[in-house]
């Protein structure tokens, strides 16, 4: 038998996580030094209430039965984390659970997008951000993040024609993989943009509390009139420590949450209460964490960019989210290359530029995942190898 797979699958690759992930693999098999600071997941535990919350609520049977909905007290919660935190209020129907920002950005769009809709995207840019409103027959047009503009959104740069066929515009500060911020004044100007026409802005602020040199992390929805124009997926991975739990938040206009909301409850069963415990448990309890945890990570990318800047590695910055990003050393041009030169002379990994849109080559990320001793081994390591002249 031939089995005709669908003609998407032609241009979906396999991540670049699993082909490093079995590099490491093979590393470790040899005995040889692993760095990796490619993967984005937390080293840094859960609080213990937390856990405790979670732990506590698995223990009873009617908790593994479906959720099928938000309990109410996750709604207050995040409704209370929402005032507290960015001044926002919201109603009941302005809020939906998902598993992950990354299934919210990956099925958004069917609930938006007739096939061929045009849907605005960062490059470079997170590859969910194309990926699922492609997966969606939604047609992907890129808008250019680039330095000289402080890679922020040029406007004037977005034709009227597209502009005007527009259906929604993916939107992401701070933004991973390339480490900046936004200010409040850009989210006034991206409004009006949407208002003038007619294009829903789905936000992604997955990294507003690991902002860096007494910057502050705003939520989109601070911002008068964005509750007309869009949503905002939040989530509790990163601030939290919680990434494997796959907790996060869909919110804002209501109308999207509604027809969200519907489309999900046809394909999913609600997050398992447990989980719902302990996103409470952590949006209700001690926040004191989250300041330790920014605080570590901002020396961990002073640590990694200073260190790189000592031994000649010029470049590496980062303004906010749990990575920095840093162009190619002299005499290199190929991020992928590059990456994999590193890893078999260093054993330090990172990821190519070239994953992140055509934007991103000539540029590498790194996942602020290891402690400062850790950084400045590996960064002993890229000096030794006699890769940066």
């Amino acid at each position: 038998m031939e089995i005709k797979f669908a003609d998407r699958m032609d241009n979906i690759k396999e991540g670049i996580f699993t082909t490093l992930a079995n590099l490491k693999k093979d590393r470790l098999k040899q005995g040889k030094e692993c760095y990796d600071l490619s993967v984005g997941t937390p080293d840094f535990v859960p609080d213990k209430h937390v856990m405790e919350a979670l732990t506590e609520a698995s223990k009873y049977a009617e908790n593994y039965k479906y959720a099928i909905t938000d309990s109410d007290e996750l709604i207050n919660a995040v409704k209370n984390w929402y005032k507290r935190r960015y001044n926002v209020e919201l109603e009941s129907d302005e809020i939906m659970s998902l598993y992950g920002s990354q299934e919210g950005l990956s099925r958004v769009c069917l609930t938006l997008c007739n096939p061929g809709d045009i849907v605005l995207v960062p490059n470079p840019g997170y590859p969910i951000f194309s990926l699922g409103p492609a997966l969606n027959d939604a047609k992907i047009v890129e808008y250019e993040l680039r330095e000289e503009n402080n890679y922020l959104i040029d406007f004037s740069s977005i034709s009227e024609e597209t502009a005007a066929a527009a259906k929604a515009m993916i939107v992401s500060y701070p933004a991973n993989p390339i480490c900046r911020l936004a200010p409040k004044e850009f989210y006034k100007e991206l409004i009006e943009f949407a208002k003038k026409y007619n294009i829903v802005i789905l936000h992604d602020n997955a990294y507003s509390e690991l902002v860096y040199d007494g910057n502050e992390g705003i939520s989109f929805l601070s911002i008068d009139g964005a509750k007309e124009v869009g949503i905002e997926f939040n989530s509790l991975s990163k601030a939290y420590n919680l990434t494997g739990s796959r907790i996060s938040f869909a919110l804002g206009n209501k109308d999207i949450i509604a027809q969200f909301k519907k489309l999900r409850s046809q394909i999913d069963y609600g997050i398992f209460l447990p989980v719902q415990k302990a996103a409470v448990a952590a949006l209700e309890g001690p926040q004191t964490s989250i300041e330790i945890n920014r605080k570590e990570y901002q020396a961990r990318r002073d640590a990694l960019c200073l260190g790189l800047k000592e031994i000649g590695w010029d470049g590496c910055v980062s303004e906010g989210t749990m990575f920095a990003w840093a162009p190619l050393p002299k005499g290199y041009t190929n991020s992928e290359k590059f990456v994999l030169e590193l890893i078999d002379k260093t054993g330090v990994f990172c990821v190519p530029g070239s994953v992140f849109g055509s934007l991103g080559e000539g540029y590498v990320r790194f996942a602020l995942v290891k402690n400062v001793d850790e950084i400045k081994k590996l960064v002993n390591a890229i000096k030794e190898s006699g890769m940066i002249k």
